[in-house]
């Protein structure tokens, strides 16, 4: 069994893990850093320290109604992309470990569509 970062949850979740097959799981919210645990599979598991978080890049739909999915890219690792049943709630947990300034939006569809223009006719 996997030892825990934290010594104190402040919120437990069911969610799912977008890192290669998708991963159902849990995710833990605490004092040391941002866990996710596979239901199944107890080996499959990431373990982020709040000090490595770099951002939260959440996708953002509906003028903030709909947070379908969010990603903590991380200092070294990369990014790692989950999605929650309270998506609201895991964002504004890890708001009080994370610099609000340090909490972003993604790209829209239209925004992305915009910046590949732009880049044709600047060539």
């Amino acid at each position: 069994m996997v030892q825990s970062l934290n010594t104190k949850i402040d919120l437990v979740v069911n969610a799912t893990s977008y890192q290669g097959l998708t991963d159902y799981g849990k995710i833990m919210i605490g004092d040391k850093g941002f866990e996710f645990y596979n239901e199944r599979d107890a080996n499959k598991f990431i373990q982020i320290p709040w000090e490595e978080v770099d951002y939260v890049i959440a996708s953002v739909m509906f003028k903030g109604k709909k947070i379908p999915r969010y990603a903590i890219q991380t200092k070294k690792n990369g990014t790692f992309s989950f999605s929650s049943k309270k998506p609201k709630e895991v964002l504004r947990a890890i708001r009080e470990y994370v610099d609000p300034s340090h909490m972003v939006r993604s790209l829209g569809f239209f925004d992305v569509i915009k910046r590949g223009i732009i880049q044709i006719f600047k060539r």
